[in-house]
């Protein structure tokens, strides 16, 4: 029994060795995965709601100094004080024109004159104009008074005064007109060109007859060129109907542009308008005051085209820049500066040209009898020359006459055509031969000849000078034959006599 007992003893010492040896071992990987659990928590603990949030810097880059006001006054900055040195010398220009409602016969006229058989109407317009002289003088667009047979300026102070025409130039759209009052308000003339895009500009004037209201925007492009050869300036501040002729001022209140059109399909404004610059509307001033009904500007005597990127490829040029001539006239002054046909034309006075338009604009508003330095390119080389500024000459003499008579052209009023008339028409300065100025109600209107057209034959005698119309139509057997020159086209009219 005792062995029994001693290896019974045994066999439980040895087994419960072992189980305490299991039991540390299972003890001792648990404590390892706790501990490796403690380690997990505390690498991510749980945010503290009250505790503060862990912040770092992250790289940015540095930022523009920012412009604040610095004190009230600065704070309450405005344009009135502009406003208020500007606005009273813009003004309204009502215009009022008596329309006839008759029916037109040729023959009743002939027999109990003009006014058989109608009455009149009057039809009114309104548009803006600005006072540029103490003395009266009022600048306005031409296409404000165009037919008008009153003019009425309107003052800012509510003073109105009858106006007189004293110059009206439709090429520019320009007109100067004069009204009887003194001691005015005006506003003074600043060089357009020394405006620069993105400048704040205001428009005033009296858009839809509202009364006088101001516009602001900024000068969205300078010396923008018009499909008709016209250059303005282009502004983002509103223009509509009625703002025509009025002022657009720089932060001084001088004038740098005579507000005239808009670009809008729906005829409101689209934030793109037109305005004739300073520099221009100055020389009609200086026109009228010298007596001339038109303005007198410089005539440059050429034809050419803009370089495009083609052109510059044949030339060598590193970029479209300038306008080749193609054609001077005899009695050009850039001919006379040493100018010749394939010269490009690069600036005048420092400032760009990029287009015909351009190079007449900028030659155009200088001084007559004065010489600008002009920059040209010949042969790949840089030259620069100086153009002296120089009226269209009247060679040959325009011996304008109306022609009388009984015959198709009968009542049209002809010329012959020279670099003056060429340039107060807006035609090709190199078009010779003898025009027609205007036909009225006339027999030449009748049988369809119009204003512009260029005669060239009358029954088989070629027509040069008007003495060759007069000689043709002494000649005439009661048949006729003419043949007129039509926008590059000839046409041809057969008709008895």
């Amino acid at each position: 029994m005792r062995g029994i007992g001693i290896r019974s003893f045994t066999i439980v010492t040895a087994c419960i060795a072992i189980a305490m040896l299991i039991a540390f071992g299972v003890g001792q990987g648990a404590a390892r995965q706790d501990a490796n659990d403690s380690a997990s928590i505390v690498m991510t603990p749980l945010p503290d709601q009250n505790a503060p949030l862990e912040t770092f810097e992250i790289p940015q880059a540095t930022p523009l100094p920012k412009i604040v006001p610095q004190s009230a006054q600065q704070i309450n900055l405005s344009f009135a004080p502009v406003v208020r040195a500007a606005a009273p010398a813009v003004a309204s220009i009502y215009t009022r024109t008596a329309v006839s409602r008759r029916f037109s016969d040729p023959m009743f006229e002939m027999l109990f004159g003009r006014s058989f058989g109608g009455n009149t109407k009057p039809q009114t317009s309104l548009g803006s104009g600005v006072i540029v002289d103490p003395g009266g003088i009022v600048l306005t667009n031409a296409h404000v008074i165009e037919g008008a047979d009153e003019i009425t300026v309107a003052l800012n102070d509510r003073r109105e005064f009858p106006a007189r025409v004293l110059l009206v130039d439709t090429r520019t759209d320009l007109a100067v007109l004069r009204i009887e009052a003194t001691g005015l308000p005006v506003l003074q003339f600043r060089d357009s060109d020394t405006m620069e895009v993105g400048d704040l500009v205001l428009a005033i004037g009296n858009p839809f007859g509202v009364g006088q209201t101001v516009t602001t925007g900024i000068i969205s492009a300078q010396a923008r060129s018009a499909e008709d050869g016209r250059v303005f300036i282009q502004t983002d501040a509103a223009i509509n109907p009625g703002n025509s002729g009025g002022a657009l001022v720089d932060m001084s209140g001088r004038l740098v542009g005579i507000n005239t059109m808009i670009l809008s399909p729906s005829g409101g404004s689209n934030g793109i308008g037109f305005a004739i610059p300073a520099d221009l509307a100055r020389q009609a001033v200086e026109s009228a005051s010298i007596g001339s009904a038109t303005i007198a500007r410089a005539w440059l005597g050429i034809d050419g085209q803009p370089v495009t990127q083609e052109i510059a490829e044949s030339l060598g040029l590193a970029r479209p820049d300038g306008v080749i001539l193609s054609r001077l006239h005899p009695g050009s002054s850039l001919r006379e500066a040493g100018l010749r046909a394939g010269d490009v034309v690069l600036d005048v006075e420092g400032l760009p040209v990029t287009d015909i338009a351009s190079l007449d604009y900028r030659l155009g508003t200088g001084q007559l009898g004065e010489a600008l330095p002009v920059g040209y390119l010949r042969d790949g080389r840089r030259l620069e020359t100086a153009v002296r500024l120089v009226v269209a000459p009247e060679e040959p003499p325009r011996d304008t006459a109306e022609i009388g008579g009984r015959s198709p052209i009968s009542g049209a009023v002809i010329a012959n055509i020279n670099p003056a008339l060429a340039q107060e028409n807006d035609i090709d300065s190199f078009l010779e031969g003898v025009i027609i100025l205007s036909t009225g109600r006339s027999y030449a209107a009748r049988h369809g000849i119009r204003p512009g057209d260029v005669l060239r034959e009358i029954n088989g005698i070629p027509i040069m000078r008007v003495v060759d119309v007069e000689a043709a139509l002494i000649q005439a057997n009661g048949y006729w034959r003419i043949a007129i020159e039509r926008n590059g086209r000839i046409l041809r009219l057969d008709t008895p006599g």
